[in-house]
């Protein structure tokens, strides 16, 4: 039976092309389609890269001084670079990405609000680190908190809000390894919502770049909190420690240094509506990570751009159906896809759709008739389910019986 594929050409048209292959199953296992995250188990420890190693692209191996690097595509979540990414790393203050997101959750539900005021205790006080210089003794608001979190990377506000919201720093933390899972973070484990060092506490970059994801999407209405440039409380102004929103190149999230870890940095960007989101650590000073960042930002803006390939209901190509009242049925796209390709690469883009041919009547508008196989051009397979464009009902009796004989007596 025929397995018909369609090739994209680089203006965007679909040309045919029939070749001759065994029956097909029907029911073939899907990859996900871009855009959408399938849910991932629980993994081990990654072996470790060894050092002086370049990242990875879809363009071919790129040197970076970063340590642990993670690049990706917010709306298809492709991954554009990625070097150690399922290593797990110490990343210090980027665990406030996490204590951000069970804030967050807490306002969304009406458990928190951002002008509710929250006690400051001793052991919030004497917090080391970066701080936000919390009076001990005083009340402060969330909103001011969460700013001294993001802004100032104040330990001292983590620990406020994680004693205002659970009670102590130790359950808000058995909180954030509860969600961390479920949301996707498959190498995480947190000790604490500061990111103070600990041989237990730890991510990955890849797990870095999900909670960003999730930050953007879940949250919008919170993002705006990691673009201010700078923020004063108790009368010291401390600037963003995210060199990149300072120069107006990115509009979050965060950035963290240990000695363990190095300088890290979780930026995100959006440029004519595509958005970037990039994970950096272990780079040997805090001007090599604000220079790493700007560079591999730039790159990716350069080299990627997003390409709508299907439409939900495009026609594709029709097909002929068995003792149908209608000989033929269209074939459409069951669902949208934007992929990520590198610039002019789209005319290597290659579609191909498998079903059983003929189809057998009756055929329902909508129906799985098959898959549609996207792949090439650095991009990994992705599959979406060929559906059919309209019903085609059977026969009738007399009909059916007239087509089986004419067949028949043709010799078919």
């Amino acid at each position: 039976m025929p397995r018909r594929r369609l090739f994209l050409t680089g203006a965007g048209s679909l040309a045919l092309s029939t070749t001759v292959s065994s029956t097909l199953a029907a029911a073939r296992p899907h990859r996900a389609a871009a855009g959408k995250t399938a849910p991932v188990a629980e993994t081990a420890p990654a072996a470790q890269v060894p050092a002086g190693t370049p990242a990875e692209t879809p363009v071919g191996p790129l040197d970076t001084e970063a340590r642990w690097a993670y690049i990706s595509d917010f709306q298809t979540g492709a991954v554009l670079l990625q070097k150690a990414a399922d290593e797990r790393m110490p990343p210090s203050s980027l665990t406030k990405l996490m204590t951000a997101y069970i804030v967050f959750g807490m306002l969304k539900s009406g458990r928190l609000h951002l002008d509710q005021m929250l006690p400051v205790s001793e052991k919030a006080w004497r917090m080391q680190g970066s701080k936000m210089f919390v009076p001990l003794g005083s009340s402060i608001s969330v909103s001011d908190l969460i700013q001294g979190m993001l802004i100032q990377s104040g330990n001292d506000a983590c620990i406020v809000l994680a004693e205002g919201v659970s009670g102590s720093e130790e359950q808000f933390v058995a909180l954030m390894n509860a969600q961390s899972g479920k949301i996707g973070l498959t190498n995480s484990q947190f000790r604490n919502v500061t990111g103070w060092p600990d041989p237990d506490h730890y991510m990955s970059a890849h797990d870095v770049a999900t909670l960003a994801r999730r930050l953007i999407a879940d949250f919008p209405e919170y993002y705006h909190f990691f673009s201010a440039k700078d923020y004063k409380f108790n009368n010291i102004n401390q600037g963003n420690r995210n060199v990149l929103v300072d120069k107006g190149l990115a509009d979050g999230l965060k950035t963290g240094h240990t000695d363990a870890g190095g300088f890290g940095l979780c930026a995100s960007s959006d440029r004519g509506g595509n958005r970037i989101i990039l994970v950096l650590n272990g780079l040997p000073t805090s001007q090599a990570r604000a220079a790493e960042g700007e560079r591999l930002l730039g790159w990716a803006f350069s080299n990627f751009e997003n390409v709508a390939l299907l439409k939900r209901g495009q026609v594709l190509q029709t097909a002929k159906v068995w003792l149908g009242e209608q000989p033929t049925v269209a074939l459409c796209a069951g669902a949208d896809l934007l992929v990520t390709v590198p610039h002019g690469w789209r005319s290597k883009v290659k579609v191909s759709l498998d079903y059983q041919a003929p189809l057998q009547a009756p055929v329902a508008a909508g129906a799985q008739l098959g898959t549609i196989t996207i792949s090439g051009a650095s991009v990994q397979d992705i599959q979406l389910p060929l559906v059919a464009g309209a019903t085609v009902a059977r026969k009738g009796l007399i009909a059916r019986s007239v087509a089986v004989l004419s067949r028949v007596a043709g010799g078919a």
